[in-house]
């Protein structure tokens, strides 16, 4: 059962949008998530992307002045939401933005909803709106806007509360929508219906 004092990260949000029995497999049986590779090397290429991006204009956000902050922790009580945010631009004219480095060549619609959850804590802490974001595709070395769109606000909400009923319920939810998400999961061998 939640308690008052429980929290998701943002990184359960997008594993819900894209299997929610990670979710569950974390929240309801702790501490046996398999390590993988990709893990590491999604670590990796993070940091390593964060050393790069630390040297480069503001050009690529439509920035001409601003200042760039790394591993922003952002949490919020009233969506019981924490996450650490890989960089946020604060822009001249006041307005600041996500930015989320992904080891990936698109933008899937759970690497929205990330950035989305990212967009509502940024605008909790700061006191703004937050209108867009940028997706950094490291393969690709390109950078996505990101809408936050009104759509992806309710989505976001949506499923926190889904979330939130799977967990206090403890009951398990239904296989990923696509069986070849499941092919590079570390929690496959848990499945025994996929």
């Amino acid at each position: 059962m939640l308690d008052d004092d429980h929290f998701f990260t943002v990184t359960d949000l997008k594993q819900a949008a894209y299997c929610a029995r990670v979710v569950f497999y974390e929240q309801c049986l702790p501490n046996v998530r398999p390590r993988t590779y990709k893990m590491d090397a999604g670590r990796g290429a993070h940091e390593t992307e964060q050393r790069r991006a630390a040297r480069r204009t503001l050009a690529q956000y439509d920035a001409s002045e601003g200042k760039r902050v790394f591993d922003v922790r952002l949490s919020s009580a009233s969506l019981r939401l924490t996450g650490i945010l890989d960089e946020v631009v604060y822009c001249a004219d006041g307005t600041a933005f996500p930015v989320d480095y992904k080891l990936a060549k698109q933008v899937s619609l759970h690497y929205r909803l990330q950035l989305a959850s990212y967009a509502l804590l940024l605008e909790e802490a700061e006191e703004t709106r937050v209108n867009k974001g940028f997706v950094y595709l490291i393969p690709k070395r390109e950078m996505v806007p990101v809408p936050i769109t009104e759509k992806l606000r309710t989505q976001v909400l949506s499923l926190l509360e889904q979330m939130s009923m799977m967990v206090e319920r403890e009951q398990m939810p239904g296989p990923a929508s696509n069986s070849n998400f499941c092919v590079a999961c570390e929690f496959r061998r848990f499945c025994n219906d996929v």
